[in-house]
């Protein structure tokens, strides 16, 4: 994914490396260059955004169990969709899918 635009760190390395910025495994300059790309770029600060939104969902709704192998999967398969520049159909989103 790209948005067209001439950034410092490509939007594609940004995305690859988002759940590297959100969990904090990432060097303080790493995360200063990304903090700067999402300054810069609204798709990539978008997915970023929604990512968060996901994360935190997981972790309110399965606290500190294990993460079910089909929730994993379908989580799995919507960031594969969003990577691959595809929309997430919205009845996929409705809460108990």
């Amino acid at each position: 994914m790209s948005c067209g635009e001439p950034h410092e760190t490509d939007c594609s390395e940004v995305l690859d490396h988002l759940y590297e910025f959100l969990d904090h495994e990432m060097p303080d300059s790493d995360c200063t260059k990304f903090e700067t790309h999402f300054e810069e770029c609204s798709p990539c600060l978008e997915k970023y955004g929604l990512e968060q939104a996901v994360k935190k969902l997981v972790k309110r709704c399965c606290g500190q169990d294990d993460v079910p192998a089909d929730l994993r999967a379908k989580v799995m398969g919507r960031i594969e969709l969003i990577r691959s520049g595809q929309t997430v159909p919205d009845e996929d989103l409705a809460p108990g899918t």
